[in-house]
């Protein structure tokens, strides 16, 4: 199961998230907060979501920052 961790403006900076937390081995699944049926453009803002259990490992990695 995917948990939130938090929600971010365009797609650029969720890439730019995803790929931080994948440098720390966390994987991260980015989500557009648009309507299913409908295309998400580059600056639709993006939900970044984490493994139930990766949660901890996601928050400590955000303190160290």
């Amino acid at each position: 199961m995917w948990v939130e961790l938090m929600e971010v403006q365009n797609a650029y900076i969720a890439e730019t998230w995803r790929e931080l937390f994948a440098a720390e081995g966390l994987k991260v699944l980015v989500v557009p907060l648009t309507e299913p049926w409908t295309e998400a453009g580059e600056l639709e803002p993006r939900k970044l979501y984490v493994p139930h259990g990766k949660l901890h490992v996601a928050k400590e990695i955000l303190r160290k920052i």
